[in-house]
């Protein structure tokens, strides 16, 4: 581990990875990720892809909550908008499936500017509120188009097909979502160290004080809304895949609340907190099943039939435990556990 973190050229400072223990770890789980079709189970599996599905919406919602420091509580929105937005495409009009993942992220990034245009003058909860309104509103709009969404039907999705590779099993599906995650992860961790994410950062932390340095509000807002749209819709369709149907009801609001809750967990701004925050809120559920199993089978009957009730009483109990115990997330935690250890026996 090492004992000091400094930089001495302004390649260092913006360096994606400045740590050689840090890249081969990165190629140790990477090559776990890929031999992790073949060692699990279908249930273990299943829980690998929503896994890596919610880290790239939950990465999405990083780039406009965690960078720019706009709240959300409608990305859900952008998220059903981009299942139905390549259910269309590819099982209404038989477009090809990268057609279809293109339609997924340019259609949410379009209505995003529907509910960027209200950011520029709103802030903190006036715009939660106008995003919930947004994932509400759109909910509404997919059920009147009945011509092309089905309305209350839903639209059947079948796993898709590219350049020749099928992705009907869910090994190969795992791997095209693993592909999807990890292009995002390094989408985001690029942005973050360009011009453009320190500009959302510089808004995030002072929007005055970006003002005055001449970083144009106005612009980067809404560029932060386009881009967190457009990847969240990308999660959406491979949400979609997954469920192998595309439905309203299959993107509850609740998914909204989730997502915050991993930002919290996981630490506000950054990428690798997002991850964790996926890993920890994702197996939260299943974790917590498995200890009600263990007192007795009523316990983890009431689980398994209150589960969408019980979910929610466990992120709010979580987000409540950590913002009184560990503001800076599980991220934070990492940092001070490191800090500890460089410095031991000393304090500081």
């Amino acid at each position: 581990m090492r004992t000091g973190d400094y930089k001495q050229t302004y390649g260092e400072l913006v360096a994606l990875i400045d740590s050689p223990p840090v890249w081969l770890w990165s190629a140790v789980l990477l090559l776990a990720l890929i031999a992790a079709p073949y060692l699990l189970n279908s249930y273990a599996l299943s829980l690998l892809m929503i896994i890596l599905i919610t880290v790239t919406g939950a990465l999405g919602l990083n780039i406009l909550t965690g960078y720019t420091g706009l709240i959300s509580l409608g990305h859900v929105g952008f998220l059903v908008t981009g299942a139905y937005a390549y259910a269309v495409l590819v099982s209404k009009y038989q477009m090809p499936p990268l057609v279809g993942f293109l339609g997924a992220g340019v259609v949410p990034a379009l209505a995003s500017l529907i509910v960027g245009a209200p950011s520029l003058r709103l802030k903190g909860l006036y715009l939660a509120i106008t995003t919930l309104a947004f994932s509400c509103i759109i909910n509404t709009v997919i059920l009147e188009m009945r011509w092309l969404t089905n309305g209350a039907r839903g639209i059947q999705i079948q796993r898709p097909e590219i350049f020749g590779i099928s992705f009907d099993s869910d090994a190969a599906f795992t791997y095209l979502c693993l592909a999807i995650a990890a292009l995002t992860l390094l989408a985001t961790l690029n942005i973050r160290r360009s011009r453009v994410g320190r500009a959302f950062v510089a808004i995030r932390d002072n929007d005055t004080a970006a003002r005055v340095m001449g970083i144009n509000l106005h612009a980067y807002k809404l560029f932060a809304f386009v881009t967190s749209a457009f990847i969240t819709g990308i999660a959406g369709a491979l949400y979609g895949i997954y469920l192998s149907f595309v439905s309203v009801e299959g993107f509850p609001f609740l998914l909204s609340i989730e997502a915050l809750a991993i930002l919290i967990v996981g630490g506000l701004g950054s990428a690798l907190g997002a991850v964790l925050g996926t890993i920890l809120i994702v197996l939260l559920p299943e974790a917590t099943r498995l200890i009600f199993s263990l007192f007795s089978a009523q316990m983890d009957a009431a689980f398994t039939t209150g589960a969408q009730e019980l979910k929610s009483m466990l992120y709010g109990l979580v987000i409540i435990l950590f913002l009184r115990f560990q503001p800076r997330g599980l991220v934070g935690a990492w940092h001070d556990i490191k800090r500890a250890w460089v410095h031991w026996p000393l304090r500081y």
